[in-house]
């Protein structure tokens, strides 16, 4: 199918054929030209921090928008029908039976994610533009293996997470360039269901990921402002919640929410992109070498610093400070094993309601009451705004301190080998949503692992015990546990080994696993 100077790459069934009808393309088209030209100068933007960065530079807080933040008399927009209690939100990729038991498992909303728990396939976006557009519309219903799956009268409010900035769609092309991943996500879902949305008494609920500058979230107004004057209903109708899940957006918070306050609702903690990101914008600098994953908790300094100023910043704005995710999964037939994981999600949520967090992510929907029970005795009211926080100051060095405890072990080498591998060898089966080691991996999650081991091997860290890890010890430990990867065909392996051994040998790490891999799908 083709419209003037617009191609698509595939062939498409008849339900993703109505997804990308000729209207719908035609927005497609009117938001590419519109935007892309700014979306290339950010990112271009973006490389040029990174030098700075990588060149011995810092990051504090904005000098020329300091005006922004000392203006006490501004706010973001009031929270739309529906977003007002967010206590418990589930996350999930739109696959069809995800999506109809995450709106069916007692949580308050649901984000359907097409970003880092999906793998981009091009079936995997399409339908889940298709299941979406069918659980608005009540008719998502279907028999599998013999059990229903239906949808409750009252399910979960519906957020979606369309890709980020730096991700292009190379099925659809304009003129030869590929669309941005994120105006494609957004712009099938805006515009096959914004109406039918607000004629039910919700909106379009957004999560916007990844961004690094309030000039980004900038952009993200501009298109919400745009579409909504395209269908003609009233601007402020759209709902975005940014994920503060890179290291220069968190000195841009209270800049981001007022570049989108008109529809701005609230701000959220992504904790582990925000690891990824730590390690990675200050990737030459060997004071930012972090031990094993598993030190890097939410209380360690820099990671309670973020947390601490990302509430005061949304309650003084009038917005949702959402808390991140616990990735932990139920463990089947291990009953002590599996008290003890539920333990530490009860703690997590428990940390969070506490520091004034007004709702908090989960994987699982056997973790959905454990999050709930722990914000009903503790946040009584819809949310926290009240709770401003006064004792917060964060200095800037906070933000960057680099000291964690905690040792590098050869097991938390291993761990990190494991995880990479398994979770790019099912990513680039179709697969972005993967469960390992009792624990929900995504893309995020990855990523850390990954940038972890080209730091250690880079900046030649030793382990606990004065093992220097060397790109031929990640290596060997690589063709190891590549021998042990469970529920992945051996070529797909193939290329997460292939894959890894590159970036631990690379001069500098790169930018995205997602980026890299999307032309092995």
């Amino acid at each position: 199918m083709s419209i003037p100077v617009l191609k698509i790459h595939t062939q498409l069934t008849s339900d993703q054929a109505f997804i990308l009808s000729p209207p719908a393309l035609n927005f497609l088209v009117a938001l590419h030209r519109a935007f892309e030209p700014t979306r290339q100068a950010l990112l271009a933007a973006r490389k040029t921090r990174q030098a700075e960065l990588d060149n011995g530079g810092t990051l504090t807080f904005l000098p020329e928008t300091k005006h922004i933040r000392d203006e006490a008399s501004w706010r973001g927009a009031k929270p739309a029908p529906g977003l007002q209690d967010r206590r418990v939100e589930i996350t999930g990729p739109p696959e069809r039976k995800m999506v109809v038991n995450a709106l069916n498992s007692g949580a308050k909303t649901f984000m359907a994610d097409f970003e880092d728990s999906t793998s981009p396939t091009f079936s995997n976006l399409v339908n889940g533009q298709v299941n979406l557009r069918d659980a608005i519309r009540r008719q998502i219903d279907f028999e599998l293996g013999g059990k229903l799956y239906a949808l409750v009268q009252n399910p979960a409010v519906l957020l979606v997470r369309p890709r980020g900035w730096h991700l292009d769609e190379p099925r659809v092309t304009y003129e030869g360039s590929p669309l941005s991943g994120s105006l494609f996500d957004f712009g099938l879902y805006f515009f096959h269901n914004a109406e039918e949305l607000v004629k039910r008494g919700a909106g379009p609920y957004f999560y916007l990921p990844k961004m690094e500058h309030h000039l980004e979230a900038r952009l993200w107004n501009d298109v919400f402002n745009f579409s909504q004057d395209y269908i003609r209903i009233p601007r402020g109708t759209i709902r975005g919640t940014v994920l503060i899940e890179t290291i220069p957006a968190v000195f841009q918070m209270e800049e981001i929410i007022y570049e989108l306050r008109e529809h701005s609702a609230g701000l959220n903690c992504g904790r582990w992109d925000y690891i990824f990101s730590f390690i990675k914008k200050f990737r030459t600098n060997s004071k930012f070498v972090l031990p094993d994953r598993s030190s890097v908790t939410m209380t360690v300094p820099f990671m309670q610093a973020y947390v601490n100023l990302l509430i005061q910043t949304c309650h003084k704005r009038g917005v949702a400070a959402m808390g991140g995710m616990s990735a932990t999964l139920p463990i089947k037939n291990d009953k002590v094993a599996n008290d003890q994981a539920m333990a530490k999600v009860y703690e997590d949520k428990l940390r969070e309601v506490k520091a004034g967090h007004d709702g908090t992510w989960i994987a699982h929907p056997a973790t959905v009451q454990i999050a709930l029970d722990v914000f009903n005795e503790y946040m009584p009211g819809p949310n926290q705004y009240y709770n401003y926080r006064a004792d917060v100051k964060v200095k800037p060095e906070e933000l960057i301190n680099p000291q964690v405890p905690g040792t590098i072990t050869l097991g938390g080498v291993r761990a990190n080998v494991s995880a990479a591998l398994a979770y790019c060898g099912a990513w680039v089966s179709g697969n972005g949503c993967v469960p390992i080691a009792n624990m929900m991996e995504d893309a995020a999650t990855a990523e850390i692992a990954r940038m972890q081991l080209w730091h250690w091997v880079h900046h030649k860290a030793t382990t606990e015990d004065g093992q220097v890890i060397t790109a031929e010890l990640v290596g060997k430990i690589i063709d190891e546990e590549g021998e042990k990867v469970p529920g992945v065909k051996a070529d797909q392996v193939g290329i997460a080994k292939d894959y890894l051994k590159s970036q631990v040998n690379a001069k500098l790490a790169s930018e995205f696993l997602t980026s890299d891999l999307m032309a092995k799908l």
